[in-house]
């Protein structure tokens, strides 16, 4: 039980991704704080309700194991704080935070209200802002009332929507995109405390996926489901756990029987002046021909992606 002794807080675990990974971390011994804000829609309309929450923690005590529910919106900074306060209070100590969080509120961007776009930026990344703010202050306090690292790891859900572009879907592409950007800043900050934070971009069958999965017939009984969401849990345990101590600012794609490690963007092309400065003209003699033959709508990353899917 390579989690054994440790506390994990799961956000957005009532359901789907969240609860896999609540319940994986829990088998491989972990306590665990299971979140969520219960709401039936997955554009986060409906009231809350700690349901949700309360019977995938009760499933873990059926199993043996240690978990406590808990309701709030970790969108909240509030609310957050006391999320963490939860972990240390009841089990001694905050070891591992899974940020999964999330809602979905797609519309193409010439048609997006504000209010579409601030509510999913809210949750996703301002969601998986606050709780890390909590947690990276918590560990550093340890870190320094020691002298020496703890034990952190922080494993963030991003999409491969930040790749690909993900047309209808500005809002969430654009947060999963800041994801990566708060994962990467924060591995660097918290490396020094003995803390690492990595991201996954998962494929999996749930409520959220269900415009884009849904076309995939789901496997009869017997059958093997690539898109279950209990393929994409190992990974998580796998980052949670102390095996994983080197890996740190990470992003990894994920779903049954594939992991890819996503690599830093590179540079493609490089285009220099004999000048201190590019001219018009020059740029268009230099980069014109570079992109002759191109549809507008097309890039790399799209057909990257496509590529995977189709493996």
């Amino acid at each position: 039980m390579a989690l054994h002794g440790r506390t994990a807080v799961v956000t957005g675990a009532g359901r789907g991704l969240g609860r896999a990974e609540a319940l994986e971390l829990a088998r491989l011994g972990a306590n665990v704080i299971v979140n969520d804000y219960g709401q039936p829609g997955r554009d986060g309309s409906g009231t809350a309700s700690a349901a949700p929450a309360e019977a995938v923690a009760a499933e873990i005590r059926a199993a043996g194991g240690q978990a406590t529910a808990h309701l709030g919106d970790v969108a909240d900074f509030e609310t957050a704080r006391g999320l963490v306060e939860l972990a240390v209070d009841t089990y001694g100590a905050l070891d591992i935070l899974v940020n999964n969080a999330g809602i979905l509120r797609d519309r193409m961007v010439f048609s997006m209200t504000e209010g579409e776009w601030d509510s999913v930026l809210r949750v996703h990344l301002k969601g998986h802002f606050n709780t890390t703010r909590f947690a990276a202050a918590h560990w550093r306090e340890r870190s320094k009332a020691t002298g020496a690292p703890v034990y952190g790891r922080i494993v963030n859900t991003s999409s491969e929507a930040f790749l690909a572009g993900s047309a209808g879907q500005p809002n969430y592409a654009a947060a999963k995109g800041g994801i990566v950007g708060l994962t990467t800043s924060t591995a660097a900050a918290l490396g020094k405390y003995g803390v690492t934070a990595n991201a996954i971009c998962p494929r999996a069958r749930t409520r959220m996926t269900e415009d884009v999965f849904g076309a995939f017939a789901v496997p009869g009984e017997g059958e093997l489901d690539a898109l279950a969401p209990e393929h994409v849990s190992p990974l998580v345990g796998y980052l949670a756990g102390p095996a994983a101590a080197r890996v740190n600012g990470q992003v990894f794609v994920v779903h049954g029987g594939m992991v890819a490690l996503v690599d830093r963007p590179r540079v493609a092309a490089q285009f220099d002046t004999a000048k201190d400065v590019f001219t018009y003209e020059e740029l268009d003699a230099a980069l014109t021909p570079y992109f002759e033959g191109r549809a507008p709508h097309e890039n790399f990353a799209a057909t990257e992606i496509l590529a995977l899917k189709k493996s």
